[in-house]
């Protein structure tokens, strides 16, 4: 009987997907395949595995790349396969969210082994790539977000502030927490680029910046985002 699980193959290589697809099969997976990064990350948006085989090398981003942006939404678990060996190379992927790093040529028994031990030790679900709170539409997988159907520009700070307003939308994030998490740990007391950058924020995503309904302040403590679905 098949056990139901899928694994996703992101790499350009044709002839690794389908070694890796036969060997996954027999181990019965259903087996989804990816030749870029951005291909990849729609894959998993949209299939949500049980399992990621990724690919440093990949046409239009590095693997790692690929990574940190599904990281900023999934815990689905990582195998990384690549032909580099460095040990800077390894530190950065397992920092980055990898739960393993395979080096190519590898073996098979060996390969199928690692994949069935980080699926034992992954309890989380795949999260949601789509965010939406009332005109606000946020879609991590394509980095895409929109007002009431129309895109919004935001320059990379601004996105990474909404990105963990969103990961911890209707709860209270504290004035320290985003500007360690956005910033740096030497930012911690610079409180201006917080209210600086909340204000642009608020001026491409809200419909009343002196009402603001989606970016809430609580004052002395930090902002909330509105998690209300309308």
């Amino acid at each position: 009987m098949k056990s139901g699980r899928v694994a996703l193959i992101v790499d350009d290589e044709k002839q690794i997907r389908r070694l890796l697809r036969l060997a996954l099969e027999r181990a019965d997976h259903q087996v989804y395949e990816a030749e870029t990064g951005q291909a990849g990350l729609e894959a998993i948006a949209q299939r949500r595995p049980d399992i990621v085989l990724l690919d440093l090398g990949l046409p239009d981003m590095e693997g790692v790349k690929v990574l940190r942006r599904l990281r900023e939404w999934s815990d689905v678990p990582v195998v990384i396969l690549s032909v580099r060996d460095d040990a800077e190379e390894k530190v950065e992927a397992l920092d980055a969210g990898a739960d393993d790093y395979v080096t190519k040529p590898f073996d098979t028994a060996e390969l199928l082994a690692r994949v069935r031990a980080t699926q034992r030790r992954s309890l989380t679900e795949t999260g949601d790539p789509v965010f939406q709170s009332g005109s606000l539409c946020v879609d991590f997988s394509a980095r895409q977000v929109k007002r009431g159907g129309v895109e919004i520009r935001l320059t990379p700070t601004e996105y990474s502030l909404l990105r963990v307003l969103v990961q911890n939308a209707g709860k209270v994030v504290t004035q320290r927490q985003l500007l360690r998490t956005v910033w740096g740990e030497k930012a911690e007391s610079q409180a201006q680029y917080l209210r600086v950058y909340v204000t642009h924020l608020r001026k491409k995503l809200e419909t009343d910046t002196n009402a603001p309904s989606l970016i809430k302040t609580e004052v002395g403590i930090g902002y909330r985002l509105s998690a209300e679905k309308l």
